[in-house]
Parts: structure tokens; C-alpha cells; sequence
């Protein structure tokens, strides 16, 4: 048991020493865009014995709740997840179960910050990008901190990824740019896991809004 416990754990690449000038500068804004959206992409996903791809829809209502719709390629079944704050609701079929990060990560896809709370926060700036640590961070950063630590990085005013760190090690991170077309691509990876979820946004609409509906948990 010991022996397969630090063969899981070397998966994980070791985060490296936070780099940059230290800085005392306030991290920037991380709400969902206000108002009501509805976002339309296409997906991959890839792990040890599994794989597939499609499209799909998010419809994200300002301050807290989403809504993703996964549909398989070629017009097979798919799923769905309702995201309320911080609970996370995927009923039916296993897919979207396979697919999604835990809640936190999950969020910050769409540009929200919603960690639960930590004890110590250490930021650096390099260029343009702003990098953030936060956890029980003995006087360092996350790759030396006590348990689970998170680690932001800021392009501009744009959160563009968040890792989860345990033990200086990364276990699994969301990254965020903008594409050629102007619209976010996503990837969500798992290094433990060996999971990859990459989503490319193709359509970004505003909207006045959706029918209550579309929240309701069965």
C-alpha cells in the first residue's frame, strides 16, 4: 500500500517555487460577467481507458449559477450539470460526472473565483501576470505549504489558471486564454487521474435571461 501510494502521488509534477517581484497589489475582480449569457463550444475529453467529444452550451446567469449541457458527437445522448454557488448537481448518466472538475475549478472556467477560505495569501508579479498563493503557506508559498494550498495566475486582469496543490505537488489545474476568435479555451486537467477536458467557447451571446426552469433539480 505504501509503495502504490507514492507511485500516485509521483504522477503529480511538484510545484515549483513562486517566481516574479513580491508584490502587495490587490488581485483583480473574479465575478461572472453580469447580466446573463449563453456560450456555446465544443469539447474533448481523454483519460486512461476512456474518450470522447462533442458539443455544447453553458448558460451562466450572474453572480452564481450555470447551467452546462454535454451532447455526444454525432447527435448521441448526453447530460447535464447545474452549478448553484457552491453545490454542483449532475443527475442521469455518468458522463458529465466523468467530465467536470470539483466545484472550485469548475467556476473559475467562467472567470469566478470561489475557493473555500485559506489562512495565508503570498502574490509575485513577472510582466504582465499577476501569480497568487493561498493556504497554510508557512512563510513560503504553495510549493512548500502544509496541506492543500491554490495557486492563481492573473494575464492582465484575466484569470487565466488555477492549480490545486497538495503537498508541493500539483495534483490537478484549470487554464484559461482567449483563442484566435476572441473566445475562451478552456482545459481542465487532472495529473493524478490522468484526465483532460479541453473546451473550446465558439459563441458568446447575451442574453435577458433564462427560465427559471433550467435550475430546478430533479
Amino acid at each position: 500500500m505504501a509503495a502504490l501510494t507514492t507511485l500516485v502521488v509521483a504522477c503529480a509534477p511538484a510545484a515549483r517555487p513562486l517566481v516574479g517581484s513580491p508584490t502587495r497589489a490587490v488581485l483583480p475582480p473574479t465575478t461572472m460577467a453580469p447580466g446573463a449569457q449563453l456560450l456555446r463550444f465544443t469539447w474533448t475529453y481523454k483519460d486512461e481507458t476512456f474518450e470522447a467529444n462533442g458539443d455544447g452550451a453553458v448558460r451562466a446567469q450572474a453572480p452564481d449559477r450555470a447551467r452546462l449541457d454535454f451532447f455526444l458527437k454525432n447527435g448521441m445522448a448526453g447530460g447535464y450539470a447545474i452549478l448553484v454557488g457552491d453545490s454542483l448537481t449532475v443527475p442521469g448518466v455518468d458522463l458529465v460526472k466523468r467530465l467536470l472538475p470539483p466545484v472550485p475549478l469548475l467556476w473559475s472556467s467562467l472567470g469566478r473565483l470561489a475557493l473555500p477560505p485559506t489562512r495565508d495569501t503570498t502574490a509575485r508579479i513577472d510582466g504582465d501576470t499577476l501569480r497568487a498563493d493561498l493556504g497554510v503557506l508557512r512563510g513560503r508559498d504553495a510549493s512548500g505549504a502544509d496541506g492543500r494550498a491554490w495557486r492563481l495566475a492573473f494575464g492582465g486582469t484575466a484569470l487565466a489558471r488555477v492549480e490545486r496543490i497538495e503537498d508541493g505537488k500539483v495534483v490537478e489545474w484549470m487554464s484559461r486564454r482567449r483563442g484566435g476568435n476572441g473566445q475562451w479555451q478552456l482545459q481542465y486537467v487532472h495529473e493524478r487521474g490522468k484526465r483532460r477536458l479541453a473546451i473550446a467557447v465558439t459563441d458568446t451571446t447575451t442574453v435577458e435571461g433564462f427560465d427559471d426552469a433550467i435550475w430546478r433539480r430533479p
